[in-house]
């Protein structure tokens, strides 16, 4: 006789996790969505840094003129090809004197030079200094372009208002522009302040992480055209120049044909290196290029 029913054990497969399986799955979650976290803030870096580029390349745009500044020469506005017109400060010299045209820094105001126009002034020198479009006083936007437009514009408003041989001047980034007119224009001289081989290779210096080359909009190679600035070159550096390595000024000059010479200010770095010795330096050089031309 049967009294019941035989139940069969139920079997029970029991596959157990790996040891640590919800701390592998956990991690790889967390370093890429680290991973994820850094691209995003490395391209929204980037992108931030194409779309501001001029503005830290071009921070004296955004400021304002400030009339009680430009004491030391006659204000003049000059017109350029493409329809803008650049305020400048214009000191006349005399005549058989040279003048002096000046592309000033990127932050810099044409109104802060009467330290200069005045021992220029008292040799009979000229001096013209311009803002660039978007600077004080000038309409426009700046630009590597612009800015290279400008520059042209200006040594042929010189020339035709003066007739006088003109010595160009660029300081910090307006050595990119003094390079680019000297190599164009008849200048009878070239002096380049605080220079940089380029704003390409200053740019891949201070910014080692970005893709300069793919992104930067003005590149402003003048190591590429001061072979053709063949006229007598005289190149100033501070020693401790923070913004724009005395290396790159030295690797313009080196780059740059005979005749030149370089002064090296020991002690100077980018925004002091104007000082009565750097005044006197270039009179020096002026009134030597100008004994030699008679």
């Amino acid at each position: 006789m049967i009294h019941g029913c035989l139940h069969p054990r139920p079997v029970i497969l029991d596959f157990d996790e790996p040891a640590g399986g919800h701390a592998v799955v956990s991690t790889t979650k967390l370093l890429l969505t680290l991973s994820l976290m850094t691209a995003f803030a490395y391209v929204s870096l980037v992108g931030l840094m194409y779309l501001a580029q001029r503005v830290l390349l071009y921070p004296g745009a955004s400021a304002t003129l400030a009339p009680e500044h430009a004491n030391w020469g006659e204000n003049v506005s000059i017109s350029t090809p493409d329809g803008e017109t650049l305020h400048g400060l214009y000191s006349q010299g005399e005549s058989g004197k040279p003048s002096v045209l000046f592309f000033l820094g990127n932050a810099d105001r044409v109104g802060n030079y009467g330290f200069l126009a005045q021992p220029l002034a008292a040799r009979g020198i000229g001096l013209l200094a311009i803002s660039y479009r978007g600077y004080p006083g000038s309409t426009g936007s700046p630009s590597e372009h612009g800015l290279l437009t400008d520059g042209i514009a200006a040594f042929d408003w010189l020339s035709l208002r003066c007739e006088c041989e003109i010595v160009v001047l660029g300081q910090s980034l307006g050595s990119g522009v003094a390079v680019n007119t000297a190599g164009q224009r008849p200048a009878v001289a070239v002096i380049l302040v605080s220079a940089y081989l380029s704003v390409l290779s200053l740019a891949q210096t201070h910014y080692p992480f970005v893709p300069v080359a793919l992104l930067l909009k003005d590149p402003f190679r003048s190591d590429l055209k001061i072979a053709k600035v063949r006229q007598p070159k005289l190149f100033i550096h501070g020693r401790h120049d923070e913004i724009i390595p005395l290396y790159s000024g030295e690797a313009l000059y080196r780059t740059a044909p005979e005749p030149k010479q370089m002064l090296i200010y020991k002690s100077s770095g980018h925004n002091d290196v104007w000082d009565d010795r750097m005044v006197n330096d270039v009179i020096r050089f002026l009134e030597a290029r100008n004994r030699d031309a008679t």
